[in-house]
């Protein structure tokens, strides 16, 4: 559950605040700057994909660990890059949009495969809850931030998600109840 919060506290942020991200800070024109967030939301259903490809291959935790590494990594950069072209700006909105959701379905899986099957829908219900409940937080936050630190920073205040979720990941992962989750695949 810790790693989904690292990521609800980051992804619904991202997604949120993109387009005003592309548009005022790299003073893109609101067309642009629509189709360039059009590009990094869908561009998640590859990661989507990918995530469930190599979570079933690699394992979920290694899977999940290296998603929100990217992630976060991406989270701590992309404001740093105002400065840079357009085009650097993008491709890393890219790779963000794609690692940001590799992770997701991986949650719900493994609290499926680890959980008591008896409480099964409870639990991803909690899950579920307290996640979406976190957005709320981030996505109030980011406009703070860039009234205060500008977007130079604001979105690196999302990289602590994916880094307590990576921590969490590697921690199951080392975890006895890791040898359920994908058949053994930790």
């Amino acid at each position: 559950c810790l790693g989904y919060f690292g990521h609800m506290w980051e992804l619904y942020a991202m997604w949120a605040w993109f387009l005003v991200f592309f548009s005022d800070a790299l003073a893109q024109s609101r067309t642009t700057a629509a189709f360039a967030t059009f590009g990094v939301i869908a561009i998640g259903g590859l990661g989507c994909w990918g995530g469930g490809a190599l979570g079933d291959r690699w394992g979920r935790t290694a899977t999940t660990a290296l998603a929100m590494a990217i992630s976060g990594l991406c989270a701590l950069t992309i404001g740093l890059l105002i400065d840079g072209p357009t085009w650097l700006v993008l491709v890393v909105g890219l790779v963000w949009g794609i690692s940001v959701v590799a992770d997701s379905a991986q949650f719900s899986t493994m609290v499926t495969e680890l959980a008591d099957q008896a409480y099964v829908g409870t639990a991803l219900a909690l899950q579920l809850a307290i996640g979406f409940t976190l957005t709320v937080a981030t996505i109030w936050l980011i406009p703070e931030l860039v009234n205060t630190v500008g977007w130079r920073w604001a979105f690196a205040f999302l990289a602590p998600g994916p880094a307590l979720g990576v921590i969490a990941m590697l921690r199951l992962r080392n975890s006895p109840e890791a040898a359920t989750i994908a058949g053994g695949r930790r």
